[in-house]
């Protein structure tokens, strides 16, 4: 996977996404913020997040026979919405497996798509497991969030679109679950703004790849505590962490009350309801957890949707 595959990514799935718009984070008095910083809000995105661009990107480069039988995946939220979308959209079955600490009002909006809902295990991986194993016994195409080319050329395509819509950004703020968003997106950067900084941020309860990264491999986690299921992953890909290794610039850690913060205000300030994953980038900032040097101008994602800062 390359700069051309997100390219060819982006001309074949222009017709079913939507090119999402970037807001200023200006008169933010709540967050206290020393630099100018944009968000895109792929939470306006069909489906409710980025992740249609990977789905939709796979399902559009396979042949009709490998998806009559449906489509299965292993989410925490928003790869399975994507996923029951474009299995809707085709015609086809959708099962999704989801962990059981994923939000209620998405496995609800998952079954108003069709989709037949299962819950399997506590984090991801245990709901990965069920799913793959439920994904050969009915002969239906498996979708990995992020262990496929596919999948995160499909992802990698915000990255074109903020590249345009933010010329000047010098720095670039991606959540991270299992990898997917942020290792597509880097492969755009690098190559177009190769001075830019990207910067990862998970939760400090599920510190998936800033484990693997200090240790030099991809590691297993011997536990999960945090409580945001789209941001939960015991386990990266091996194709994932190299990317990351080689393009990603650091990795921050937060607390699920720092994002839980961060969505309040985006609510509160802007009307924008984020998940717990989509306030992330905001987080590392008001936390501090991320400080950027005075002057940069900072370019960061709401990746998903969700109703986790009304409740504030």
């Amino acid at each position: 996977m390359g700069h051309e595959d997100i390219e060819a990514a982006a001309r074949r799935i222009a017709p079913f996404i939507r090119r999402t718009p970037v807001v200023k984070l200006d008169h933010a008095t709540g967050a206290n913020l020393q630099n100018d910083v944009y968000l895109k809000l792929e939470c306006l995105q069909v489906s409710g997040s980025f992740k249609i661009r990977g789905a939709t990107n796979r399902v559009k480069t396979l042949e009709p026979n490998r998806i009559e039988n449906g489509l299965v995946a292993a989410s925490g939220g928003n790869h399975g919405l994507a996923t029951a979308y474009v299995a809707a959209q085709a015609g086809v079955p959708a099962t999704i497996y989801l962990p059981n600490n994923a939000s209620p009002l998405k496995a609800e909006k998952l079954r108003k798509w069709g989709a037949d809902v299962r819950f399997a295990g506590n984090v991801w991986d245990e709901a990965h497991e069920a799913a793959l194993a439920e994904a050969k016994a009915c002969g239906a195409f498996y979708m990995h969030p992020f262990a496929d080319a596919q999948i995160v050329s499909g992802q990698g395509t915000v990255a074109l679109e903020m590249v345009d819509q933010i010329p000047d950004a010098d720095i670039y703020i991606v959540a991270i679950g299992g990898g997917g968003l942020i290792s597509g997106m880097s492969e755009v950067l690098k190559h177009v703004k190769p001075d830019a900084r990207i910067i990862g941020v998970e939760p400090t309860g599920s510190p998936t790849l800033h484990a693997s990264l200090a240790a030099g491999h991809v590691v297993r986690l011997p536990e999960i505590t945090t409580k945001v299921a789209t941001m939960a992953c015991g386990r990266t890909d091996e194709s994932i962490y190299a990317i990351v290794a080689k393009h990603v610039d650091d990795i921050v850690l937060v607390e699920d009350a720092d994002m839980q913060k961060a969505a309040e205000l985006l609510w509160f300030e802007f009307g924008i309801a984020a998940d717990l994953s989509g306030a992330a980038s905001l987080a590392a900032l008001m936390s501090g957890a991320f400080k950027p040097p005075r002057g940069a101008r900072i370019a960061g994602l709401v990746c998903g949707a969700g109703v986790e800062g009304l409740n504030g």
